[in-house]
């Protein structure tokens, strides 16, 4: 697994060496872009990078970094002055305060790291953990990931540390307006209870991406020569009665649930 981030952690006079590590990975099948030549075989879409004043390929090392800071005109800044703006306090995980776990709304979650510490901070790293984890509470810090502020909260786990990133406010959107409507008493407890016999423990190992076995099936079939067979793309039935629509998934939910424990 690939170092993502390389870091610290400062908190107070302490200082923990650190390094990030995605948590997740791109499982998805990717497309490559292909045109067919006039020999009828498949060729490979290139993109170039042209000058439109002189018409010419420009080359990666070539380019510049530019801001446009009014129609056509821009200022220019290298590399090199984007690391000049950080210090070494930016590249830190600084920690600003602490935090209940129940203070951030899910909203603000971006991202997710694991905190590895580096030989010699383990006990440090260890002390943070569980002294978070007794408390319920989480660690609120800054860093520079790249070229970007990052705001992160440090979650404690049972075994580790987890670098969620977090929105900033002005990343935030609002929310759309919804029109207030009223809720029948009666449909609010049906609805209760159709959450109740649906309530079971989140097992995520079960959840697998169907489309992605799907669509690796099809491609499978195509290169053994075989048709690929059109997915059933029938529509479910439109609800208008919504007490009906309740009752009926409560039966279904019910029915579901006893052949599961007769299996």
């Amino acid at each position: 697994m690939a170092v993502a981030h390389k870091s610290a952690i400062s908190v107070g006079l302490i200082y923990v060496p650190v390094s990030l590590y995605k948590t997740t990975r791109n499982t998805a099948i990717s497309f490559n872009q292909l045109c067919k030549d006039e020999n009828g075989k498949y060729q490979r879409i290139k993109y170039q990078k042209l000058c439109p004043s002189c018409n010419s390929e420009v080359k990666s090392s070539d380019i510049i970094k530019g801001y446009e800071y009014e129609k056509g005109k821009y200022v220019t800044i290298s590399n090199d002055e984007l690391e000049r703006i950080k210090s070494k306090t930016d590249k830190t995980i600084h920690v600003l305060h602490f935090a209940k776990m129940t203070d951030i709304d899910q909203l603000y979650y971006d991202k997710n790291y694991y905190i590895v510490p580096e030989p010699g901070g383990e006990k440090a790293f260890e002390l943070l953990r569980q002294a978070l984890l007794s408390q319920k509470k989480v660690a609120i810090a800054k860093t520079v990931m790249g070229t970007k502020e990052e705001l992160i909260v440090l979650y404690p786990t049972k075994t580790d540390i987890i670098a969620k990133i977090l929105f900033f406010q002005e990343e935030i959107q609002p929310a759309p307006t919804i029109n207030k409507v009223s809720v029948d008493k009666n449909e609010l407890e049906m609805a209760k209870t159709l959450i109740n016999s649906m309530t079971d423990k989140f097992t995520p190992e079960v959840y697998h991406d169907e489309y992605q076995a799907k669509l690796h099936d099809a491609i499978q079939t195509k290169i053994n020569g075989q048709e690929v067979v059109v997915a059933d793309d029938s529509q479910p039935n439109s609800v208008i009665d919504l007490m009906s629509a309740l009752q009926q998934s409560i039966d279904l939910a019910n029915t579901q649930a006893s052949n599961n424990m007769a299996a």
